[in-house]
């Protein structure tokens, strides 16, 4: 079970995890229902339809690296608030981050808070950030907004957890392959997978 508060649980074989890339996830997720998206919101928007067209899950858990000038790395920090940081159409008269048309705010709000872990807002884009500068959102990667999105107008319950890799700085790329391949055990013993092994046992 993936238990996200005292009332609100999930059997794991309803569950879907999805990583962008499999050195996110290592070994520690052989067994369960994963998805890589490949990097960047396109891929994650299609393949995160295509995925629940094929089987619908009950919860959708978004796990991956992220870069942040404001959480220290080797964190994992639990998002339910998503920004489209490269999506800026503000010559026309709209806000920055807004989608123009769309009827969605600037900050998108949807997902599960997951108890005992620290809360951050969400800056997706199509490019590597190194130079974190922006205070409307703690944290950046590239594909968070497209899942976060479509979970909603889907209905689907929506987990997103981020492993800090990086200061999304002038270090960041150096960082983050360093530290990328330590999220997976992370989030193996924040979400007690090793518990839901035994048990099932």
């Amino acid at each position: 079970m993936i238990k996200i508060n005292e009332t609100t649980l999930f059997s794991l074989e309803n569950v879907m995890f999805s990583f962008a890339l499999a050195s996110e996830a290592a070994s520690a997720f052989e067994g369960y229902n994963t998805l890589f998206t490949g990097i960047g919101k396109v891929n994650a928007a299609y393949e995160l339809t295509k995925a629940i067209q094929r089987r619908r899950p009950d919860l959708i858990i978004n796990l991956g690296s992220a870069g942040s000038a404001v959480f220290q790395k080797g964190e994992v920090i639990c998002c339910s608030r998503f920004v489209q940081r490269d999506m800026d159409v503000r010559g026309l008269g709209y806000v920055q981050y807004e989608t123009p048309l769309s009827g969605l705010p600037p900050v998108l709000e949807y997902g599960l808070e997951l108890e005992g872990l620290k809360t951050g807002i969400c800056g997706t884009g199509d490019s590597f950030e190194m130079a974190h500068l922006a205070s409307e959102y703690t944290l950046v990667d590239m594909e968070a907004y497209a899942l976060a999105l479509i979970a909603k107008k889907e209905n689907i319950p929506f987990l997103c957890l981020k492993y800090i890799s990086d200061g999304a700085n002038g270090d960041a790329a150096d960082d983050w392959n360093i530290h990328v391949h330590k999220a997976a055990a992370a989030y193996s013993e924040v979400l007690q997978l090793k518990k839901n092994i035994t048990e099932m046992i």
